[in-house]
This record gives C-alpha cells, structure tokens and sequence, in this order.
C-alpha cells in the first residue's frame, strides 16, 4: 500500500527539528518499526535537506514543503521542496571544515537520491531509504 503525507513548514531553524519529528510519527503510524533503521534513516536524511533550505534558501520564501511517502516493498520516500533554484551539489570539504558533509551522509545513506526541477517553482530534493536499511 501507497501512503503519502506532505506538510509545510515555516523557514526557520525550529522546523528542522519539526521536520524529523512529522516524519518518524508518519512512518511510524503506517507501520515502521519504530525502532527499524529504515525510519531511523528516514529521520536523518530529512534533516539535511530541510537544514539548507533554512540556511540557503530564498529569503523571501517563508515556507517550504516536506513530503513522505511510504512505498509497497516497504522503502520510503523523502522529498522536501522549496522555491530556490539552485541546486546542492557534493562538494570536497577540508578536513577542518565544520560544514558541507551533510549531503556525502544522504549519497551513502540513500538508495538513491537527486534534484528534480519545479521549473519557476523551485525544486524538490528527494531521498529514497531502501525497506531494508
């Protein structure tokens, strides 16, 4: 079964943690084991792209969409949407660096994972966390 929920949050440093929170509680009520890894990686790969949303994104842009949708074989998918065109990119990072390694964790975390174009909508990062994490 196809269950999907998207919710929108305001561009604040707050809603990062509100992000995981709507995340782990939709998962978790559609029958993921709250202690399985799969939402466990769910919860920590939506936490890097809504983290540069707030950081990075349009300061106009108040708002932006979180969605999850939990698929049939068990995998899930996490996708959060914002009004800003470009996109993240992997990037090398120093050693002493103390930002940029958040989108290395979601390419090793992920099954899968990209930037589809909202045309003059922005863009949705979207992560997919294989059922059996």
């Amino acid at each position: 079964m196809l269950r999907r929920n998207s919710f929108r949050l305001p561009r604040h440093p707050a809603s990062v943690g509100l992000a995981r929170r709507r995340v782990r509680d939709h998962l978790a009520d559609w029958g993921h084991a709250p202690d399985g890894r799969a939402l466990a990686d769910a919860v920590l790969l939506v936490s890097e792209p809504a983290t540069n949303v707030v950081r990075h994104g349009p300061l106009v842009e108040r708002e932006f969409e979180v969605a999850v949708t939990a698929l049939a074989d068990g995998s899930c998918l996490i996708e959060v949407s914002d009004e800003g065109r470009v996109e993240p990119r992997l990037r090398v990072v120093g050693e002493w660096e103390e930002t940029g390694r958040g989108l290395h964790m979601v390419n090793h975390i992920a099954a899968a994972w990209g930037v589809w174009s909202r045309g003059r909508h922005g863009k949705t990062v979207w992560a997919l966390v294989p059922a059996n994490a």
